[in-house]
């Protein structure tokens, strides 16, 4: 219907509470494609043979002292140790995620969210990052309405250390920022649009993108 390529994939960073996850279903409902977020990480955990709850535990986390991992840095490069007889470590399990993202990417169409998707696909062609951002009391606000028994101070301790955690999981995992607009080629705050709205923002772009433009008048 909208002419779309046969594959491409649209991925999500997002700060907490901004909507970024919602976002990701409404594009997903609207295209009909495939929506990967937290199912991303129980489907690369089954591919390695690993449990979908460890896997959950490391969720987009830098690597560090997790339940009984002990992860040791050399520059950029990971070097994890599991205390387990598969020796499994934060390098395998990001690599594992990586391996499948690659998977589904060339599967055809879908929308991923977080993970550092952009950067890992980053050679995938017809790729469109988009980082979706909203202030402070809107964030809150929304990380409320799902969690309504969390006060506001806690709301914000829960986004602050959850922005820190993606920020650093991002920023240890590729050569670019968390966040920066040069790292992304639509940034859209929700607290100016609704989700709905944005949803439509992106679909438009994507049509100016890969739909040839028809001839006119100027």
């Amino acid at each position: 219907m909208n002419n779309f390529p046969d594959k491409y994939v649209i991925t999500i960073g997002r700060q907490m509470g901004s909507g970024g996850r919602h976002l990701g279903r409404l594009l997903a409902d609207r295209l009909g494609i495939p929506y990967y977020d937290r199912e991303l990480l129980v489907q690369a955990a089954k591919d390695a043979g690993l449990s979908p709850e460890f896997f959950e535990h490391n969720d987009e986390r830098r690597p560090s002292f997790l339940s009984g991992l002990f992860s040791f840095t050399m520059g950029v490069n990971p070097i994890g140790y599991y205390d387990s007889t598969s020796g499994v470590g934060d390098d395998m399990l990001y690599r594992a995620q990586c391996d499948f993202m690659h998977k589904i990417a060339a599967q055809g169409p879908c929308v991923i969210v977080g993970r550092s998707a952009d950067y890992v696909l980053r050679d995938v062609d017809n790729i469109i990052n988009v980082f979706v951002h909203a202030s402070d009391d809107d964030c809150i606000a929304r990380i409320r309405q799902r969690q309504p028994e969390l006060s506001i101070e806690q709301a914000r301790t829960i986004r602050e250390r959850t922005n820190k955690l993606r920020a650093n999981f991002y920023n240890f995992y590729t050569d670019k920022r968390w966040g920066d607009a040069s790292s992304y080629d639509l940034c859209l705050n929700s607290s100016t649009l609704s989700l709905e709205d944005i949803t439509e923002v992106i679909i438009e772009y994507m049509r100016h993108r890969f739909v040839a433009p028809t001839t006119g008048t100027i």
